[in-house]
């Protein structure tokens, strides 16, 4: 049987996979499992709940909400702010739980519900399975008094939390560190449209900002991370130093520099890395990366002293590498990045800050910085309509695999993976040239597509 939850949360089509009567379930079933603890005895926890701006947020974030309360627990509704947010409130304000309704990147009739316990740490697979397990079960519900109790927050949450954000790259009201840059902001009509905007022209940026009018249909429509090409014409339009675009949940950051170019989260990782080395804050000089990191990077770590690890692809799993041994600086392609220092998941408006501090710090512009992390050709298709769970033993598939991989030797490589949070299987493909990545990678696709269809 499939696990309810993926790589991050319970995702899927809003009101037909993730449905209300889930939702409150999950609350149910969180608060049974988080009560279960004997620190608790004699006191009721607390939770902490926000969501991104789609509209099906509002019906999941008050059916989870009805959940824990039902269920004991008193809870603060954060309203909309991004992932990264709610993860850092559940530490700041001192919360048992907090629980965030997103689907991040994800199309808008899509959504998800993920939790986070005390800290701000995603919750491991095992706890998550003990949730699931506890669904349906009988339970003696809690009258008068014992009900949890439903505060809403009027925005000072948020006001903490952009001040966490300013104050990681040093400003104060005498120092504005990022005075004399232009920078160009898509926020994916998401969950930053107020504080990614905020944060940076606190800062001192000059700010240009587009699709930061979520309305709860619009977003991560030809938007934000996933559709940077109206961020690339925009920085270009309007002589901006770069751009920056978040998803739909501000966990990620993608970059674009002065020319219009995109800078990915390999790059921007590699940037952050020699950043951090170079002033003695690189954790033992190791960076930890997924396994969809472009060769690019790690031949230019290897260049610069500075190690890599690979995780499988989730940045839950970045994060366990990077708190079992004390690194500072992990992160995905996509645009997931960890600053350990200040933050316990992926933080797309830390991300700007932070890249923004570096090339200002440096004086030099985003593309010469970017440029210092060459990628290799890579192209990636992502095959749908296939049983991705058989991906990783079906003996065409693996056969094909294999004889890529003899065909690129050592100039490429190929990652086979089925997705965590969508029904796709993901073929990547890197190789020394763009026209021999694309063939590889349509001809394994096919493969794929022919040995795995429903």
């Amino acid at each position: 049987m499939a696990r309810l939850f993926g790589t991050d949360g319970v995702r899927g089509l809003a009101n037909r996979d993730v449905t209300a009567e889930l939702a409150l379930d999950l609350g149910s079933a969180a608060a049974h499992e988080l009560g279960s603890s004997p620190e608790f005895t004699g006191r009721r926890p607390r939770a902490v709940v926000g969501r991104d701006p789609r509209a099906s947020g509002e019906f999941l974030g008050a059916a989870v909400t009805a959940g824990l309360a039902s269920a004991g627990v008193d809870v603060v509704d954060l309203g909309v702010l991004p992932t990264p947010a709610l993860a850092y409130l559940v530490g700041a304000m001192d919360a048992d739980l907090g629980v965030m309704i997103s689907a991040s990147h994800n199309p808008m009739p899509d959504n998800g519900i993920k939790f986070f316990q005390r800290g701000g740490l995603k919750l491991d697979d095992a706890i998550e399975d003990k949730i699931a397990a506890r669904l349906g079960e009988e339970w003696e519900r809690p009258t008068g008094a014992a009900v949890g109790r439903v505060r809403v927050d009027t925005g000072i949450a948020q006001q903490q939390y952009v001040a966490h954000l300013t104050a990681s790259i040093g400003t104060t009201p005498d120092h504005r560190p990022l005075e004399g840059l232009r920078i160009a902001v898509d926020a994916a009509n998401g969950a930053a449209s107020q504080v990614g905007p905020e944060a940076l022209r606190l800062a001192g940026a000059d700010v240009v900002v587009i699709n930061a009018s979520p309305d709860g249909r619009n977003i991560n429509e030809k938007a934000g991370s996933t559709h940077p090409e109206q961020l690339q014409a925009v920085v270009v339009a309007a002589e901006a130093d770069f751009g920056v675009a978040f998803d739909g949940d501000a966990d990620r950051c993608l970059a674009v520099d002065h020319g219009g170019v995109l800078v990915d989260g390999d790059q921007i990782l590699g940037i952050l890395a020699r950043s951090l080395q170079a002033r003695g804050e690189l954790e033992q000089d190791t960076l930890v990366v997924t396994v969809m990191s472009n060769l690019g990077l790690l031949l230019a770590m290897k260049d610069a002293g500075i190690a890599t690890l690979q995780t499988a692809v989730g940045d839950r799993y970045v994060l366990e590498e990077m708190r079992a041994h004390g690194y500072s600086l992990g992160g995905e392609q996509s645009g997931h990045i960890i600053l350990a220092e200040h933050a316990t998941t992926g933080d797309g408006v830390l991300t700007a800050l932070h890249l923004a501090a570096e090339v200002k710090r440096s004086g030099k512009r985003l593309a010469d910085l970017a440029g210092e992390i060459p990628r290799l050709p890579q192209t990636l298709v992502n095959v749908r309509g296939v049983d991705k769970a058989r991906a990783g033993s079906d003996e065409g598939v693996l056969a094909a695999v294999e004889d890529a991989e003899a065909l690129l030797g050592e100039t490429g490589r190929v990652l086979l993976r089925p997705s965590g949070t969508e029904p796709v299987v993901r073929v990547m493909v890197e190789a020394a040239t763009q026209t021999q990545a694309d063939g590889v990678a349509e001809t394994l696709a096919a493969v794929v597509r022919d040995r795995l269809a429903l």
